[in-house]
């Protein structure tokens, strides 16, 4: 089995660059408070650090 991280969107993209208004669509987010369970790659993590003030990572799995 993978390892997966789950994470949650905890701020809004409203005011925010198209490149991280990007990066939380390719991650699944577009809601706050949503929350999305991805399998946790180099990519994946990358992605979450570039808007870490956007999401949180809830839960890590496996």
């Amino acid at each position: 089995m993978a390892k997966t991280i789950v994470v949650k969107q905890i701020g809004s993209p409203i005011r925010r660059p198209e490149k991280q208004r990007a990066t939380l669509i390719g991650l699944g987010l577009n809601k706050m408070h949503k929350t999305r369970e991805l399998e946790d790659t180099p990519s994946v993590r990358g992605m979450v650090n570039s808007i870490s003030h956007l999401v949180e990572i809830v839960e890590e799995k496996g």
